[in-house]
């Protein structure tokens, strides 16, 4: 059994082997200003490495939200209803309104 265990390890590993992206050449001025924001003991690898994971979060989170609006303005289309900035505020702030109204009661 312990056996079987250690090679799915093993194998594991090998599945998880790390990737390098290309080196990355920036201006004097650059490298400067991203070691001058560097927490203690953090290194530039970590701090861009961080960076892109934040982009690559940013750019799916925004592909996403394009693809929502997108897909409201063809049910827009698609029904013939569609909702003005006064409708929408009016809805948010009834909406408020009642959350106010749950908390205050929940505080009695």
């Amino acid at each position: 059994m312990i056996r079987h265990i250690a090679l799915q390890l093993q194998r594991m590993r090998k599945v998880m082997k790390t990737a390098s992206l290309p080196s990355l050449r920036v201006d004097p001025e650059l490298r400067a200003a991203a070691e001058s924001v560097l927490k203690e003991g953090e290194s530039l690898s970590s701090l861009i490495k961080d960076s892109l994971r934040r982009q690559i979060d940013y750019r799916k989170t925004q592909a996403e939200f394009i693809a929502r609006g997108l897909a409201g303005l063809a049910e827009a289309e698609r029904t013939g209803v569609f909702y003005t900035t006064d409708d929408i505020q009016e809805l948010m702030r009834k909406k408020l309104e009642k959350a106010k109204a749950r908390k205050a009661a929940r505080q009695k």
